[in-house]
């Protein structure tokens, strides 16, 4: 059956009454000023993540509402805010004990356990500059990224450090400090750390917040590129005011939702709406310690009474992986809203959710560097699958095309303009026209935007073309104001005159019922420049062989045309995804080509 191509909403859809309900009128009346005033502030002025997550509903009326429900291995920890308080006061206390002070760094390298959360919250309250880590991290990884961030202090477990540490511990000569956290329970007694827990147990509940700035930094987190070293992206307290305006219009969290993100405070998403955003807004989130399993996440959606779920898309997937006949083992009847990120959301996911699970999976679009969620499909849009959404409240997108004289300079003309002290300006113009491909960019003023990159100011400067952040994304925007992913710049394949986005094919390819994820490159061809090709791996009950191989190009050809169709199609049983979940396609076309596989550090399987 043809599916339409818009999701309508009615009233129906909405179980409860939206934040964003009149899209054009609240952007139109929207200012950032009027955000920061629903803030407290910091008694003296000032402003404090810290502050404005905790302490403003620790000593209100919800002091005893529950802020983290801890899923463990073997136990259920509720955690309130009046708990939640006393408790990075305590870590911030510690913190003030050994000498860490203000705009010190400290980096956690941790599962998704509690004293994780402690210690970053306790760390904006001590003005101390926090740096996530993925647990799964290995040795080279860490060291890289603590000697960058001139690490101070690091959070981490006892096996994590005997297992990723210890052995690097003499190539780290800023780390002062190692708080362990004993994953049997048990004190610590490794040489040359502390044991967290017994610091805990004597550190005082009563600390006055550090007194921060909205430009003080408070959040340092590492980026990869393609290749080289790992971008430090610098963000500060202000950034606050975005997470509260998304966690509003783009998640529509309200103060009775049980908000559950999957993501690991080792990605942005982790730390800002993992963390931040539900804490801003006084609700309950459900944060799970264990590895992703199909049948325990339905589960926790059934048994926690979920109802904002925000997740990602190799998550979605690899649900549909499982078969919907687990997800109709439960029924959800408190989830009312399901949002995704990461990467662009296939539209087969979106039909998915619908169908599956009752609720269309939305998606929404943002950067390490831009802080939170810039585009988004809220919950009384109307839905077009394959769509990123409309530009929240407070911010201006466009596409924009880089004018002629103002391209960026080959690398030997940059180094002498440089030397010279002349390097041009970089110049774009906003396209008006509908359907038009070109580069996704925000207008600058929002108050998560990055910052800088840390000892790297001429990588920050290129982000910019006047008042413009350039995203590094191709996208189009449609007549009725959709966004529309096409590709990072340079994952655009060039073919016989075409420019063709990979993600579109990979779309294609899901649409056919034994395609899990599908992953697509450009492969150099002495004809046409490029040939697309596509790697997939099948859901549960298919294999590969040259039949379906045969079928699949079939289906692409149908669905997109013989110019934009693979024409190759190589199956695998899993695809390379970084943590955050994106399809890591660079990757494919190094090992596809035999070229240098670059930063591989943030694969999930590290």
């Amino acid at each position: 059956m043809e599916r339409p191509a818009i999701i309508r909403k009615t009233a129906a859809d909405l179980r409860v009454p939206p934040n964003l309900a009149d899209y054009a009128a609240t952007r139109a009346a929207f200012s950032w000023a009027a955000v920061q005033a629903e803030l407290a502030g910091l008694p003296g002025g000032g402003l404090n993540i810290a502050h404005e997550a905790v302490e403003r509903h620790a000593q209100g009326a919800r002091r005893d509402h529950v802020a983290f429900r801890f899923l463990g291995r073997n136990a259920l920890q509720d955690v309130s805010y009046g708990e939640l308080s006393r408790l990075t006061n305590r870590f911030a206390n510690i913190l003030r004990s050994l000498g860490v002070g203000k705009g010190e760094r400290l980096f956690v390298l941790c599962g998704r356990i509690p004293e994780l959360y402690i210690a970053v919250l306790g760390s904006f309250k001590n003005g101390t500059v926090v740096s996530p880590l993925f647990s799964a991290f290995g040795p080279e990884p860490i060291a890289t990224r603590l000697n960058l961030g001139e690490g101070a202090v690091l959070v981490t477990t006892d096996l994590l450090y005997a297992r990723k540490v210890a052995k690097i511990r003499g190539e780290l000569p800023t780390l002062r400090h190692v708080l362990l956290v004993g994953e049997d329970g048990q004190p610590t007694e490794i040489p040359g750390t502390l044991d967290l827990r017994r610091l805990m147990a004597e550190a005082s509940d009563s600390f006055d917040i550090v007194p921060t700035t909205a430009e003080d930094l408070s959040l340092l987190h590492f980026t990869s590129g393609t290749t080289g070293t790992p971008k430090g992206a610098m963000h500060v307290h202000a950034a606050v005011a975005t997470h509260w305006a998304t966690g509003k219009y783009a998640l529509d969290l309200h103060p009775q939702d049980i908000y559950w993100c999957t993501a690991d405070p080792g990605w942005v998403t982790g730390t800002s709406y993992g963390i931040i955003a539900p804490l801003l807004h006084g609700v309950t989130s459900i944060v799970d310690e264990a590895d992703f399993d199909a049948e325990r996440w339905y589960r926790i959606l059934a048994e926690q009474k979920v109802s904002v779920w925000y997740t990602a898309p190799t998550a979605i997937r690899m649900l549909m992986k499982a078969g919907a006949e687990i997800a109709r083992k439960h029924a959800y009847p408190h989830l009312r809203f399901i949002a995704s990120v990461g990467e662009p959301l296939n539209p087969e996911a979106v039909w998915w959710g619908k169908e599956v699970l009752g609720l269309p999976i939305h998606d929404n679009w943002w950067q390490t560097e831009t802080g939170g969620i810039m585009i988004a499909n809220t919950p009384a849009f109307d839905i077009k699958p394959g769509s990123m959404g409309r530009p929240l409240p407070g911010i201006e997108a466009a596409i924009v095309k880089r004018d002629a004289e103002g391209k960026r300079p080959c690398v030997s003309e940059e180094a002498n303009a440089r030397e010279a002290g002349v390097m041009p300006e970089l110049k774009v113009s906003p396209v008006d026209t509908a359907d038009t491909e070109g580069e996704l960019a925000l207008k600058a003023g929002w108050p998560s935007m990055l910052r800088g990159y840390l000892h790297n100011e001429e990588r920050y400067r290129k982000c910019f073309a006047g008042d413009w952040y350039l995203s590094g994304d191709l996208a189009k925007r449609d007549a009725d104001g959709y966004f529309w992913f096409v590709g990072r710049a340079d994952d655009v394949i060039k073919s016989a005159g075409h420019l063709i986005g990979p993600f579109e094919v990979e779309s294609a390819l899901m649409e056919h019922p034994a395609v899990a994820e599908a992953g697509v490159i450009g492969k150099p061809d002495e004809m046409v420049g490029e040939v697309v090709k596509a790697f997939v791996s099948l859901k549960k009950g298919f294999e590969a062989s040259d039949t379906l191989r045969q079928e699949l190009l079939g289906h692409a050809r149908k669905k997109l045309g013989a110019a934009v169709a693979p024409k190759e199609i190589d199956f695998l049983p899993t695809l390379p995804r970084t943590r955050s979940g994106k399809i890591m396609r660079r990757l494919l076309k190094a090992r596809e080509l035999g070229l240098p596989e670059g930063d591989t550090s943030t694969l999930e399987s590290s």
